[in-house]
């Protein structure tokens, strides 16, 4: 397990986690776009 933690780093975690959290906020952006053109 220690092998494993080497391998990915905190950083490396957290930077992915704020990857999903702008992808969806950009996802949820682009849907309110699309709702508010389709009006």
């Amino acid at each position: 397990m220690t092998d494993m933690e080497e391998k990915f780093p905190r950083a490396l975690w957290v930077r992915l986690l704020i990857y999903l959290v702008v992808g969806h906020i950009f996802a949820a952006f682009v849907w309110f776009l699309f709702e508010a053109g389709a009006r």
